[in-house]
């Protein structure tokens, strides 16, 4: 089996690739240079073809633990066959990363040279600077927005068929080598803890004073968060970590939302980290008050659910203190978020920690769900059933075909529908496909976004049905 290795300097997008071809959150990646130390290893299959991505550590000069990791970095290049080379496309072209490629080169492998971070035409034409690399191979890729990444994704797979390309013996010139590390070694992870590969990451959601702050602390068994009476106690997203059958999940308590009215000075700070929260999260849990009537506040925060693309699970707290029977409140709740029809509804006390437990329960499931991969053969039959049931109505009298079906992402699943003519798909049909595929594939917590496009189409633009 052929391996890939990823190099770069730190926060040029090498984890992001990384989980960009693995199509699951594997590496961990934020904002902050040196997340990752180890060389991370994942047997991805591209289309048919197995290959092991090593996601190495940015090179950088610093201290001794970040020459280390560089070390590791370049060890993972000496044993890789085909070598990754991302640079940052929206700075200009350094030194230091000419030096490394021309090193890494030297190596005689299949390398090619990644601009990452490239979200536009207009950003490309700027970053052609980068040709002066002389890179035989050459990519302009946004990973964040699945930019041509499929071009890339092409090479490799080009390359995964041949035999595997002898190194050229670095060892009869390790000083050479070797004082390239010294000007390249890593920036290592300021993180004081390292987090599991599993982790999933729960946003707890809801307008002020529904019993978020008393949640977090009912699943976490302490007192992480304060809790008052009065709204807007939480500012900062407040966080904890529990084990849940093996994984690592993370429970984000956020500041409860305000008609945009009332909200004032440090408050619309918190919310704006409440946005930036939900852009990293898995799961919502949407908490809403029982004892009161539902208002359009929470219709609005549930919204959130939407835009953001997340799981949810649905909790309904204070329920020793609800104001109607299951079946009336339920049947509001229904009306009143119709968007989320297909996240499940639990009734509990944060307070009492009557039924917390049957919320961790569904978590996970949701969770599976929401990382779910439908197997091709499987989705294409449901696909072809459901057009046979309910023809596709035609495109100004054209005939609009579905040729087939391919997952191409999960968090949430996200299925590409190839069409003679994709935008005679309707949202409305699309909606009809969603549900045949909840009706035969468990589903329940995520949602399913459906992308119509034509045969050779990159994944740029996604419509959720």
């Amino acid at each position: 089996m052929k391996k890939i290795a990823i190099l770069g300097q730190p926060n040029v997008g090498k984890s992001s690739l990384f989980n960009r071809f693995a199509r699951k959150r594997i590496a961990i990646t934020s904002d902050m240079a040196g997340t990752t130390r180890d060389v991370r290893k994942e047997i991805i299959d591209f289309e048919g073809q197995e290959a092991q991505i090593l996601d190495t550590g940015g090179i950088d000069d610093s201290s001794e633990l970040f020459r280390k990791v560089g070390n590791k970095a370049i060890e993972a290049a000496r044993e890789a066959d085909l070598i990754l080379y991302l640079v940052d496309g929206k700075s200009l072209p350094d030194e230091r990363d000419k030096r490394l490629f021309y090193r890494l080169q030297d190596l005689g492998k299949p390398i090619a040279l990644v601009v990452n971070k490239i979200d536009n035409d207009k950003e490309e034409q700027n970053a052609w600077a980068f040709a002066e690399f002389g890179a035989e191979n050459l990519f302009f890729i946004s990973v964040s927005h699945n930019r041509r990444v499929g071009a890339l994704m092409a090479w490799i797979r080009s390359h995964l068929d041949e035999p595997d390309t002898p190194a050229l013996l670095v060892e009869e010139e390790p000083d050479a080598f070797e004082s390239l590390i010294d000007a390249f070694s890593d920036e290592g992870d300021r993180l004081e803890e390292e987090t599991q590969e599993n982790e999933i990451r729960v946003a707890i959601i809801g307008r002020t004073n529904v019993g978020k702050s008393s949640l977090l602390n009912a699943l976490s068994g302490e007192e992480r968060a304060v809790v008052s009476d009065i709204a807007g106690t939480t500012i900062d997203p407040v966080d904890e970590r529990v084990i849940l059958d093996g994984k690592v999940v993370t429970f984000v308590d956020t500041a409860g939302l305000r008609r945009r009215g009332k909200i004032q000075g440090v408050e619309r700070y918190a919310l704006g980290r409440t946005r930036q929260m939900l852009e990293k999260a898995d799961i919502a849990l949407m908490v809403l008050d029982a004892s009161t009537p539902l208002t359009d506040l929470d219709e609005k925060i549930a919204g959130l659910v939407d835009e953001y693309k997340l799981g949810c699970i649905i909790v309904l707290n204070k329920w020793d203190e609800a104001l109607g029977s299951y079946e009336e409140v339920v049947a509001e709740v229904r009306y009143r978020f119709k968007f989320l029809s297909w996240a499940p509804i639990l009734t509990l006390s944060a307070k009492t920690g009557k039924r917390v437990h049957k919320l961790a329960e569904t978590l996970l499931k949701v969770y599976e769900n929401y990382t779910r991969h439908i197997p091709t053969r499987e989705l294409n039959d449901v696909i072809k059933q459901a057009t046979v049931r309910h023809h596709i109505p035609s495109l100004r009298g054209k005939p609009v075909n579905i040729l087939f079906a391919s997952q191409y992402a999960v968090k949430p699943p996200t299925i590409a529908l190839v069409s003679n003519r994709p935008k005679g798909l309707h949202f409305s049909y699309l909606r009809y496909l969603t549900n045949q595929l909840r009706e035969h594939f468990d589903l329940e917590g995520t949602p399913v976004v459906l992308v119509p496009k034509k045969r050779g189409e990159r994944d740029e633009e996604k419509e959720e049905a």
